[in-house]
């Protein structure tokens, strides 16, 4: 299914009254997250680089009868961030969820890396989601409820040739996940991450076939992966059946990982 449709509005988890920050939200996975929740009852405050960028996930939720709002800065940036996070908390007055989700690839082996391929992708993929972690964590631990799911990857749990960058922010994500689930369990928050495999996006959909079928070969299941199996799992850990689960990394990945 198409990450500009959203599916159900009769979503099992019921998200009604609550404002979920999804950052990355104009495209792909993040948007699919985006346009979930907004199905499942959240008011969707939207992050990406522009507001322009943003405008297909905005209209999607509007137009399905949700409420969305879009803000515009660099996740890579501490300054962007805190102003983000206190229009949104000026804006809607609480923040209940915050999907840490925005990531970029700078592929090179690692021999031949430049420092900046390397720094710029640690800079949006693990710094990014510690700024935002903090700046609305403390929005949290005022509320004293919140869910936190940030989007790793299986290249952070089994790394991949090409992706030194990428694998070792993935992985710092899992190693922040799981520290900050211990130090804010106590808050009634809690702090989860996902790992998807190979998803069918605009970035695989690239792929020339040979080399889809290569990575298909290595997948048990034999397949890709749908945004909407990543959005479905973050929009049940947004949800209150999800309180009593913290700290893990789930895998989705048709079985790579087993």
């Amino acid at each position: 299914m198409p990450a500009d449709a959203i599916p159900h509005s009769g979503c099992t988890v019921d998200l009604t009254g609550q404002v979920a920050l999804v950052t990355g939200a104009s495209r792909g996975i993040g948007r699919a997250i985006a346009e979930r929740l907004a199905a499942c009852g959240a008011t969707v405050a939207a992050v990406a680089r522009s507001v322009d960028g943003l405008a297909g996930t905005i209209e999607a939720i509007r137009s399905a009868g949700g409420t969305a709002e879009a803000f515009a800065g660099s996740v890579a940036s501490s300054e962007d961030v805190s102003r983000i996070v206190s229009e949104v908390e000026a804006k809607f007055e609480k923040v209940h969820v915050l999907v840490n989700n925005a990531g970029i690839t700078k592929d090179g082996l690692m021999l031949r890396m430049e420092d900046e391929a390397f720094r710029d992708v640690l800079e949006t993929n693990l710094f990014g989601a510690f700024y935002f972690t903090r700046a609305v964590g403390a929005v949290m631990m005022r509320q004293r409820y919140g869910r936190i799911v940030n989007i790793s990857s299986v290249a952070g749990l089994m790394g991949n040739p090409g992706q030194a960058n990428y694998s070792a922010s993935k992985a710092g994500l899992i190693g922040f996940t799981r520290t900050v689930a211990r130090e804010l369990a106590t808050r009634n928050i809690t702090v989860n991450a996902v790992a998807p495999g190979f998803i069918e996006t605009d970035m695989t959909d690239v792929l020339p076939d040979k080399v889809k079928d290569v990575v298909k070969d290595h997948v048990p299941m034999k397949k890709f992966g749908q945004v909407d199996d990543i959005a479905d799992l973050v929009c049940y850990l947004s949800g209150p059946g999800a309180r009593y689960l913290t700290g893990q990394v789930i895998a989705v990945d048709g079985g790579m990982t087993a």
